[in-house]
């Protein structure tokens, strides 16, 4: 599956628009990761344990985002876009959503 931020794909030519596909995952954060931190945040600097939590969250709703795309036999995504949200205290969701389309046959990259 192709997946692009751009509104097209280069070197192919949109034959159809699926439509909106998009996937999404909740996380929350775990107590022992917010004290680690809370820690780190007094120190300043990268905190790993969230940066690694939303890369999870990213990777699942770019996946789930691509099965809805695939259960419309598409060939690519295209405009792809990133959203995230607070759901409630303690817990974000992370939404990946684009437009699923097919490519004209013989100009597949």
């Amino acid at each position: 599956m192709i997946v692009v931020t751009t509104p097209t794909v280069s070197g192919s030519e949109i034959s159809e628009v699926l439509g909106l596909v998009r996937g999404s995952s909740i996380r929350s954060k775990h107590a022992g990761k917010d004290i680690i931190a809370a820690m780190r945040n007094l120190a300043g600097g990268e905190i790993y344990e969230y940066t690694k939590m939303l890369a999870q969250a990213r990777e699942q709703a770019v996946d789930r985002m691509i099965e809805e795309a695939q259960l419309l036999d598409a060939d690519a995504v295209v405009s792809v876009r990133f959203q995230t949200s607070m759901v409630m205290r303690g817990a974000a969701e992370m939404l990946c959503y684009g437009t699923a389309v097919r490519l004209a046959r013989g100009n597949d990259p």
